[in-house]
């Protein structure tokens, strides 16, 4: 891509993430919290990335009802939205192919930093974040993002950073607080974590790995 621009300031190569409230929330919460709490009566928990945390097997689009396939029509249609086969324009190359877990975090649980080989993209929808409607801060429970780049961004002297013309300054981490309904996707290779939790009541979220195959549509 070549640049022609007078700016004096170009933030390059930025790395999507993408956040809104689902709008089935209203619809299919509550539906999308009772299936995932009974699951957890009935079946162990896998271990992945979770830390004393509750998480399913990944067929929930399986015993997940028609509320989990709503959320997944959903995000394949967010995914449709912000990709582009740049090599083919009239007809569909790709389909995608999702997966989808269910996860109960209660005090104390978190997920360790990982990222998903083999998919596109990532998305996690937060069925009950857990705060009460509480905004205090030492709840924890965020979702951290870490800059691809790291560590390089911090080998020779960690206290530097790029000053923005907005006033900020580069980060390593960043974080973002759950709520209720809110929907994020992000390519799948980013790196990220869950911080513990420290609440009373159940963090329980959907997560869906979206990958890709070849396709020709008629």
């Amino acid at each position: 891509m070549n640049l022609r621009t007078a700016d004096r300031f170009l933030s390059l190569f930025t790395t999507p993430v993408l956040t809104e409230l689902w709008p089935g929330v209203a619809q299919w919460n509550q539906a999308l919290f009772d299936a995932i709490v009974a699951r957890r009566e009935e079946h162990p928990s896998v271990s992945l990335s979770n830390v004393h945390g509750w998480q399913s097997s990944t067929d929930m689009l399986e015993w997940g009802g028609e509320p989990a396939q709503r959320l997944g029509d959903h995000v394949l249609a967010w995914c449709d939205q912000h990709t582009v086969d740049v090599r083919q324009t009239d007809r569909r190359r790709f389909e995608w192919l999702p997966e989808m877990w269910a996860n109960i975090n209660e005090r104390g649980a978190s997920n360790q930093t990982h990222c998903h080989p083999g998919s596109q993209w990532s998305a996690v929808y937060y069925v009950a974040d857990g705060y009460g409607g509480l905004d205090d801060p030492s709840l924890g429970g965020e979702l951290v993002f870490l800059d691809p780049r790291f560590p390089m961004v911090r080998m020779r002297d960690p206290d530097l950073r790029v000053h923005r013309p907005d006033g900020s300054s580069d980060h390593q981490e960043t974080w973002i607080r759950p709520a209720t309904g809110q929907l994020v996707m992000f390519p799948a290779w980013l790196m990220h974590s869950v911080r513990p939790y420290h609440g009373d009541g159940l963090r329980i979220s959907v997560a869906i790995n979206i990958s890709s195959r070849p396709c020709w549509e008629d």
